[in-house]
């Protein structure tokens, strides 16, 4: 297992991209929409990890509601696990709990699905698979 991602709400991409590119010197790899999360998220890359900056496109999507009530900031954590199936298995028998209790897949192939804050000690941790593997 390693981080993937850190990912973090941000109101404004481009404005954000002030500080993360420009004063701590990140280069931003690309950008991208997604259509089914309402997002648009920055990549950035740190050593082997990445930060994603993400912007709601609609108020009223997840990451949007997110935003309205805690205001921008951390969002969640990603692992990047070898079997998403095993380590969801595993954690069930832990009763850990998990807000999706089947693997979403992501245009890329790439399988996840997240921990819920309860379970966790109040971080939102997410699981990934990348596709492929």
């Amino acid at each position: 297992m390693k981080i993937n991602h850190l990912a973090v709400v941000v109101e404004n991409l481009d404005s954000a991209m002030g500080f993360w590119c420009d004063a701590l010197g990140l280069e931003l790899q690309h950008t991208e929409v997604n259509n089914e999360e309402q997002v648009k998220i920055g990549f950035l890359t740190i050593g082997e990890s990445r930060i994603e900056l993400l912007e709601p496109t609609t108020p009223d999507s997840g990451i949007g509601k997110y935003l309205a009530k805690r205001g921008a900031g951390m969002h969640h954590l990603c692992v990047e696990v070898e079997d998403i199936d095993r380590a969801m298995q595993h954690l069930r028998e832990r009763h850990i709990e998990l807000i999706n209790e089947v693997p979403k897949t992501n245009h890329e192939g790439t399988r996840y699905c997240f921990i819920h804050p309860r379970s966790t000690g109040g971080v939102l941790v997410e699981l990934y698979q990348l596709a492929g593997k």
